[in-house]
């Protein structure tokens, strides 16, 4: 049967024929063939509005499941609807082998999905939400898939926090350290609200252990105290999705999917997902969250949904946790089993920690003395965790800096493993006292400078010419000379014979060999032991010295009076 043409070309071709054209002609104006007017002509043509008749509704070849669909294939389904087309085909390739099963897997596939719509059990219904305005708001934390997020080479584990009001579709994205931690929710949910202005009435997240105990049973006091205390502080309802039924917070994973596509964009159209630091990085998804929430409808509906927010509470709720340490003689403390550098000048300190998700602030009473960035134990990795800053401890090393080469903390103290490498270039050098000199004088000029790669390319450039000088380093930096006892100028003072102290107090040489004063001798043999200076024995004003009868000096000397024994009895009294 010749394709249908639509009513109006066959009337058009109709009415031009009526006019007296020729066939031909009639047929180029309308657009068809000269042989679809022919038929025209003759009303073998059907138009488009005449029904199609059906398809013939019997078997045209024989069923190739017959031997087992009723006997084996039904009763399987019936018991475990859930079974899959594939995992039938195995088992008829099993129970009934020699026969090509494979080449029956599209027409099994068919007959199975026929099956469950007319006779398998009813399915789960989506019902579509109507969201109000300032009614709810949703939390999520996500994870980017795909190659990761490097800080200067230096892989970036973290995760994303996203918050969004349904009803106008404002979101907030906030970068987290560490896992789904209270603190990284408490943090992050509160600089949400801050943004939008307001705390919608219900605060909806799925079951994160920092909240929910996650119990079986009812959900009624499944709320662990610390979230329960930030609920109430902000003046929210909490609940929660059923545990594995993603879709039931559709409202945020769906954005999920849309807003990491568009930082992805973003980063191949950057050509990079290397940054140069963590805040370039951070500004990146801020700039993506901004484009959301830039969008004409949102801004407009985000100015209706701003006044049906409730007011932000007065202060914000602790986004910490308290912790309280005491500094080691190592200049270090110990918080989650890591190990951090301090200044040493908080040695035996008493510190308050606020434990964050990125970050330790710690305060000495109430006084904020530093900043430290938290470092996270890596699951299924033991050993010993540390983030050591040599800057803490420079001054001290600098002045005993042979204690770098034994240090339990060397590989931390050396900030980067090319200065592991060049302290191992010194060490093939120079002898290791020098060695240590040199390392720890470069690294306080490091720290001066702030410019590590700087000093450590210097360095290596002298090394290799042989000419490895600490002052040209110093010059090079525009540094002053080291003050104090480092900067003493090493001395050579010679050795001198003892006869010279003789000569000093006037007497004649010893011969060589006798070191006995035959005066001092008899005295002592007759009134005892020498007298010494009394430390009680203070004088008035300020000239401190000893008087001559004092000073234990051989008898008959120059300038020495004889004492009798009496006397020095006396000022030993």
């Amino acid at each position: 049967m010749p394709a249908p043409l639509s009513l109006r070309i066959k009337e058009q071709y109709m009415a031009r024929r009526a006019r007296g054209l020729s066939q031909q002609i009639a047929a180029d104006a309308v657009g068809i063939s000269v042989r679809s007017a022919q038929r025209i002509d003759r009303g073998e043509l059907q138009s488009q509005g005449q029904q199609h008749q059906g398809r013939r509704q019997w078997r045209t070849r024989a069923d190739p499941l017959a031997d087992v669909w009723e006997s084996v294939l039904v009763p399987m389904l019936e018991k475990a609807p859930q079974l899959e087309p594939q995992t039938l085909l195995l088992h008829l390739e099993r129970s009934f082998p020699g026969q090509e099963w494979y080449r029956r897997k599209r027409t099994l596939q068919r007959r199975v999905g026929q099956w469950k719509a007319l006779h398998g059990p009813s399915r789960e219904v989506i019902f579509l939400q109507e969201h109000g305005p300032g009614v709810l708001g949703i939390s999520d934390f996500t994870l980017l898939k795909g190659e990761p997020i490097t800080i200067s080479g230096e892989v970036l584990e973290h995760r994303l926090f996203h918050f969004r009001l349904p009803y106008s579709g404002w979101c907030h994205v906030e970068v987290i350290h560490g896992g789904e931690s209270f603190v990284a929710l408490s943090e992050a949910l509160q600089n949400a609200l801050e943004l939008c202005g307001g705390v919608p009435a219900e605060h909806r997240t799925d079951s994160l252990s920092a909240c929910f105990r996650n119990r079986d049973g009812s959900y009624a006091g499944d709320y662990t105290s610390r979230y329960r205390e930030l609920c109430a502080h902000l003046g929210v309802i909490a609940s929660r999705n059923n545990r594995g039924v993603a879709h039931e917070n559709g409202a945020i994973e769906g954005p999920h999917r849309h807003w990491k596509h568009r930082l992805e964009q973003q980063l191949i159209q950057r050509s990079s997902r290397d940054f140069a630091s963590e805040p370039e990085y951070r500004q990146l998804v801020a700039d993506v969250t901004a484009s959301f929430n830039s969008r004409y409808e949102v801004a407009g509906r985000l100015e209706i949904e701003r006044l049906h927010l409730q007011p932000l509470p007065v202060e914000r709720f602790a986004d910490y946790e308290p912790l309280v340490v005491r500094v080691r003689s190592t200049s270090t403390i110990e918080v989650r089993s890591v190990t951090y550098s301090v200044p040493s000048r908080l040695i035996g300190q008493q510190l308050t920690v606020h434990l964050r998700h990125d970050r330790l602030d710690l305060f000495l009473r109430s006084q904020l003395v530093e900043t430290l960035p938290r470092l996270y134990r890596r699951a299924g990795v033991s050993g010993s965790w540390r983030r050591i800053d040599f800057r803490h401890v420079i001054e001290s090393l600098r002045r005993k800096p042979r204690a770098l080469l034994r240090a339990q903390l060397q590989n931390d103290l050396l900030p980067t493993e090319r200065w592991r490498q060049l302290w191992r270039q010194l060490l093939a050098t120079l002898p290791p006292d020098e060695a240590a000199k040199v390392m720890v004088d470069a690294l306080h000029v490091a720290a001066r400078t702030s410019d590590l790669a700087g000093v450590e390319r210097y360095l290596r450039r002298q090394l290799s010419s042989g000419d490895l000088s600490l002052s040209a380093l110093r010059e090079h930096y525009s540094l002053r000379p080291p003050r104090g006892l480092m900067a003493l100028p090493q001395l050579e003072i010679p050795e001198h014979h003892l006869s010279s102290y003789d000569e000093l107090l006037g007497r004649t040489s010893q011969p060589a060999g006798t070191g006995e004063c035959p005066a001092i001798a008899v005295e002592t043999a007759a009134a005892g032991a020498v007298p010494q200076p009394v430390a009680s024995g203070r004088t008035t004003g300020t000239d401190r010295r000893l008087e001559s009868s004092q000073l234990p000096l051989c008898a008959g000397g120059a300038g020495a009076p004889a004492t009798p024994p009496g006397a020095a009895t006396a000022v030993v009294a």
